[in-house]
């Protein structure tokens, strides 16, 4: 994110120190609460049991392999009071891929649960703790969370490494300074009007960003309570925003399509939910969102590493991002210049890195990522003529078709319109010179006469946008946090269903 949030000084310690008294306010999780009075002396416990297994002349760094749980909220405010760095590993990784991510962020100790324990092998001279077991509880009742005397930290000392979600490759550790929780905390719970009088809704995965950046940070800037859920369940949802009053909710990728798949309720544009804020969710899926449940749908635009964030305005046109505006720009990725209204360029921050920390343990990665003095997305998009930004895909994804570079995301859309179309990839497929445009498809029932059909009525539809290659498939691969996995997607490919 940029502007004011980037220059904001507050530390999570900040954010949590009106928190501690408080009794009328904290977590709820499977329908028992902890009021934040508890939950934060519980995150002293811990934050003390955790400092005493460590080695002070290694990297501080501990592993987190859990589910959402009050379990893992409590260790991520036991990280910011405690001066130790929470790593958060994938769940949905296994073995020596699990093992690696560990390694490569130098995890002295990892926290698993039983339902975890058997996806880690850790690597030598490696702790693992289960925290289901009586030798957790015991370190944790040693303790006196009432004598912790909390570790002097400043905004941008080192809480948290985050992985990417790994949709084009492997994931990178994205380090996160306490300014990237708390200034992102104080600005959005400033914006909704998150209060003492709100419920934020945790159901996204907690050891990504979106959870604890979106929900978590912006329940304890507003002095709000939290409930959390173990994962996400779109038939759970309304149950769970009717339960616990959740009148806030964070998402990333489908959760909103998801949701409205489900049976549509009498009484669901009743629930006290009011705020959905996240990124990815199609213009059809936020209409439809705010019909049904009476919740305003605020998409922006932004990753893990927060070197450039996009806000929706009301003038926004439904199918773009948002406004254009300094220091964000779409320049040439080769020359970085900045290209005209309609031209396809790179989303960038020409100001610098913004909230972004850089990668731990991958300084050419860092660099690639800040080449030219301005944050590289990595994203294409290209302006309208009113000024407003529209996504077209990755610079991995751009396609090259008859000397033309086109982004995918745009032809993404116009196919999303065929009402037998649930899903939809666009990829390029190698020929002799360039890309042939190639769609993967969910949609049961369709045939080839209808597609032509349909794709001949598509007046924005250029020739050389037009799928030459499609495949029928069931379903779209995706990653922990709702995003299509596009390296495994392309991987798995075979023949094509089709060839046009």
């Amino acid at each position: 994110m940029t502007g004011p949030a980037v220059t904001d000084p507050r530390t999570i310690g900040e954010l949590l120190e009106p928190l501690a008294e408080v009794d009328d306010r904290g977590v709820w999780f499977e329908g028992e609460f902890t009021s934040w009075r508890d939950h934060l002396l519980d995150a002293r416990r811990r934050a003390a049991a955790v400092r005493s297994m460590l080695d002070s002349s290694k990297p501080t760094h501990v592993g987190i392999l859990l589910p959402n749980s009050v379990e893992f909220s409590s260790l991520f405010a036991a990280a910011a009071l405690g001066g130790f760095v929470l790593v958060g590993l994938n769940s949905t990784r296994r073995g020596a891929a699990l093992t690696a991510d560990a390694v490569r962020s130098d995890c002295q100790l990892v926290l698993v649960d039983s339902a975890s324990s058997d996806l880690f092998d850790p690597a030598p001279g490696m702790t693992v703790i289960n925290v289901d077991s009586p030798e957790w509880s015991d370190l944790v009742a040693a303790t006196s969370g009432a004598d912790f005397v909390p570790a002097r930290t400043s905004p941008d000392d080192l809480v948290m490494l985050i992985f990417t979600s790994g949709t084009t490759g492997d994931p990178k550790a994205v380090r996160c300074s306490q300014r990237k929780f708390a200034a992102a905390g104080v600005m959005l719970a400033d914006r909704f009007g998150i209060g003492p009088s709100d419920v934020a809704y945790l159901a996204m995965p907690m050891f990504h960003s979106n959870a604890l950046i979106a929900g978590w940070s912006v329940a304890a800037a507003g002095g709000a309570s939290i409930a959390i859920r173990r994962s996400f369940s779109a038939r759970g949802f309304g149950d769970d925003v009717r339960r616990y009053g959740v009148t806030y909710a964070n998402y990333v990728g489908k959760p909103l399509h998801y949701i409205l798949a489900t049976e549509e309720r009498p009484d669901d544009h009743d629930v006290p939910l009011r705020i959905m804020y996240g990124n990815e969710a199609s213009a059809s899926d936020r209409a439809e969102f705010n019909r049904r449940f009476g919740a305003r749908v605020i998409d922006g635009f932004g990753s893990t590493e927060g070197g450039v964030s996009i806000s929706r305005s009301p003038e926004t046109p439904n199918d773009a991002l948002g406004p254009l505006a300094a220091p964000n720009a779409i320049v040439d990725p080769d020359t970085g210049e900045a290209v005209p209204p309609g031209v396809v360029g790179e989303i960038v921050n020409t100001a610098g890195p913004g909230l972004f920390d850089g990668y731990y343990g991958d300084q050419a990665a860092t660099d690639e990522r800040l080449r030219g003095g301005m944050y590289r997305t990595g994203d294409l998009g290209w302006v309208d003529d009113g000024g407003f930004i529209h996504f077209a895909g990755r610079i991995g994804d751009w396609l090259r078709v008859d000397g033309e570079n086109l982004g995918t995301r745009p032809i993404e859309t116009v196919l999303r319109r065929h009402p037998a179309i649930r899903e939809v990839v666009v990829v390029g497929v190698p020929t002799e010179i360039g890309d042939a445009v190639g769609a993967v498809l969910v949609a049961p029932g369709l045939d080839r006469p209808a597609l032509d059909e349909f794709l001949d009525a598509q007046s924005d539809l250029g020739p050389k946008q037009r799928p030459t290659r499609v495949w029928l498939v069931e379903a779209l691969p995706e990653t922990a946090t709702f995003k299509t996995a596009r390296a495994a997607l392309t991987a798995s490919l075979g023949a094509p269903s089709w060839v046009i």
